[in-house]
């Protein structure tokens, strides 16, 4: 059974076939609305970090393989010494470039935030960004709801300087967020204390429902808030282990249906750990999977 949502058609039984084939044809003249095909799933994007060990080989060939599989955005995870897997900044957007690939959005070290942060903005406007992402809070930084209390702080003033240089800083989560803290959810105070105009979310659908939260919930109480997506499947073991898009148990028409809603602008295919294949067989799976999906 999927984890999220129901099934968007149920059988029909064979005796109303008919009568109910025609009573939907006489309501498509009249409500075409009601009766259009189905979304196709259109540009996608990987976040890169699932490719990690390849990147640390063979960057261009790596990224090669990546456009070869069909993907058209990659989400970095290479920032390094102001250079992007070890690359400067134009020399790097030269090759996505020559590769057909675009890079609307990268994480960075998160002592970014308070080191550099300024050159951090400029480099990944340069590249053509549109989003930074601040993608991990170390244990020791999420002890008390105080910290998440400061952290909110800085990404505001982060979020800021970001804003002047025309992009748009964003907050990556696992499931800790989610995790009752002094009497507060981590994730709803971010919400709460950040302003929407300086910090919006990547929501990472396999962490927020790992974590036992429904995101289709989160979408109708903060829309607009989650323009970023990380797309990654939860298999069918105890451990609810990641798995590739498709595999799992993530009902994701829903999801993708509620994408007005929760204001989504890019998606991307991430699996923290592939078990079962290697990486780049992994997301062209999931790639397959998504490329037939409809919602």
């Amino acid at each position: 059974m999927r984890t999220i949502g129901n099934q968007l058609f149920t059988s029909m039984k064979r005796r109303n076939f008919i009568q109910t084939t025609a009573v939907a044809a006489v309501g498509a003249l009249s409500f075409p609305a009601a009766f259009a095909a189905l979304k196709k799933i259109g540009k996608m994007g990987v976040q890169l970090y699932t490719v990690r060990d390849d990147m640390a080989k063979d960057p261009v060939g790596t990224l090669r393989q990546v456009a070869r599989i069909g993907y058209q955005d990659v989400e970095l995870a290479g920032y390094q010494n102001r250079k992007f897997y070890g690359m400067e900044p134009l020399a790097f957007k030269r090759l996505l470039n020559d590769l057909g690939l675009t890079t609307n959005s990268g994480h960075i070290s998160p002592d970014r935030l308070l080191n550099d942060w300024e050159a951090t903005v400029a480099d990944a406007a340069t590249l053509g960004q549109k989003y930074i992402v601040f993608p991990w809070l170390p244990e020791s930084e999420r002890k008390t709801i105080d910290q998440y209390k400061r952290l909110a702080e800085a990404l505001n003033r982060g979020g800021e300087v970001a804003r002047k240089a025309g992009l748009q800083l964003a907050y990556h989560n696992h499931d800790f967020e989610f995790f009752e803290l002094d009497g507060e959810i981590p994730y709803d105070l971010l919400l709460r204390d950040c302003d929407p105009k300086l910090l919006k979310m990547e929501l990472d659908l396999y962490w927020i429902i790992k974590a036992g939260k429904d995101p289709l919930a989160y979408f109708n109480q903060h829309p607009g808030r989650f323009p970023l997506w990380h797309v990654k499947d939860m298999d069918d073991t105890p451990d609810r282990f990641f798995t590739e898009v498709g595999n799992g148990t993530i009902d994701w028409q829903p999801i993708f249906k509620a994408a007005r809603k929760a204001g989504m602008k890019h998606f991307y295919v991430e699996q923290d750990v592939c078990k079962n294949h290697a990486p780049l067989e992994s997301i062209a799976i999931s790639h397959q999977y998504l490329r037939g999906m409809r919602y």
